[in-house]
């Protein structure tokens, strides 16, 4: 027991130990198989004790038909310590009636757990759930005991790494604002997890909501700010998204970074971050730098580069063997990109985007 201790809390340091501890936890509870989920009333990170598990589980999982059913809300509103069995959750009649178990679990053979919740500091729930055969019964008194000698290890091990995924998240913040970058970090419903001193002082740009959540002063900017948090977990949604906002007096560029891969586990619910940039010097910017920025194709760049370097759409279209008609296009595409509406915004945006110390392109 003292060695599934020890890895119960590695995996707050190594989250992707957690289908090993679900496989053990199964073999403890006598169980089929086993499953993890972090949700928020929608799915947010799950595991499960296999592969096999895992591929059951996965259209379940994603629909987000899980953390809906009843069967999985009556366990959080129990709000008891341990692994319990569902003979505390639901009468006989009442489980042979709701359709977790009358479509999910009775056609596959199953139809008892023993079952958890762990409330997260980041105000998630974990539910572990170790899934019985239907002939096998409830655990016995014996196997919830040695269940519940663990449950508190993989609470405080959960709980270890909500927090340090919170930390990780100040961190960040705090490492930009040393850089004099305005940043926060936020999770993939937009509730603010970290921000620096930077951007808090920002109240010009940003308003700060109930709930911990923001939003842009500038109504133009805080849509396109809405929609980058809405489709910030897309497979086609860009890397990076930036944006003009604007107040009364000055203009920052939003960027929306997505936080993907190895930089989230299981318990992160780091989405995105988002840093202010100030326009300041009136220069015309590099094609690289105004291509990444705004998510532009290279002709697109080159384009928005020479209006900022103070060509005409004639001498451009001359410049690139093209029509002027078509470098209007253009124009019109690059304008609906940046998020302005007439030319010479776009041009004045652009002259106060280059970097210090870097030369004009030729």
């Amino acid at each position: 027991m003292s060695g599934l201790v020890d890895r119960i809390y590695e995996c707050a340091f190594v989250p992707e130990l957690w289908p090993e501890i679900l496989a053990e936890l199964v073999q403890i509870d006598g169980a089929l198989s086993g499953w993890l989920c972090i949700s928020n009333g929608s799915v947010i990170r799950w595991s499960a004790s296999s592969q096999e598990a895992r591929h059951d589980l996965r259209p379940l999982m994603e629909s987000g038909w899980i953390p809906r059913s009843e069967r999985f809300n009556r366990l959080l509103r129990a709000k008891q310590t341990g692994f319990i069995p569902d003979s505390i959750l639901y009468t006989p009649e009442e489980m042979r009636d709701d359709p977790a178990y009358r479509d999910m679990l009775y056609p596959r053979g199953m139809g008892w757990a023993s079952a958890t919740a762990i409330a997260l500091p980041t105000g998630d729930d974990m539910v572990i759930a170790l899934e019985r055969a239907y002939d096998q019964g409830s655990a016995p008194p014996a196997v919830l005991k040695t269940l519940n000698e663990l449950h508190a290890h993989l609470a405080r091990a959960s709980l270890v790494a909500a927090r340090m995924q919170l930390e990780r998240a100040r961190a960040a913040t705090q490492a930009l604002a040393l850089l004099g970058i305005p940043a926060l970090v936020f999770s993939d419903n937009g509730k603010i997890l970290a921000a620096n001193p930077l951007i808090e002082a920002l109240s010009g740009f940003i308003s700060w909501r109930a709930k911990d959540r923001i939003a842009l002063t500038d109504v133009r900017a805080d849509a396109l700010l809405r929609d980058a948090i809405a489709t910030v977990d897309q497979d086609e949604a860009p890397s990076v998204r930036s944006f003009p906002v604007r107040n009364v007096s000055s203009t920052m560029i939003a960027h929306v970074v997505p936080i993907r891969g190895s930089a989230r586990d299981t318990f992160s619910r780091c989405a995105a971050m988002l840093m202010l940039t100030p326009v300041t010097r009136p220069e015309a910017p590099s094609v690289d730098l105004i291509r990444s920025l705004f998510d532009l194709t290279p002709t697109e760049a080159r384009i928005a580069r020479g209006l900022a370097a103070g060509q005409t759409v004639k001498a451009i279209a001359t410049e690139s063997g093209t029509s002027t008609n078509t470098v209007r296009w253009h124009v019109k595409v690059v304008l609906s990109k940046i998020g302005y509406s007439r030319q010479s915004d776009v041009v004045a945006l652009l002259n106060g985007l280059r970097p210090p110390g870097c030369a004009n392109d030729p």
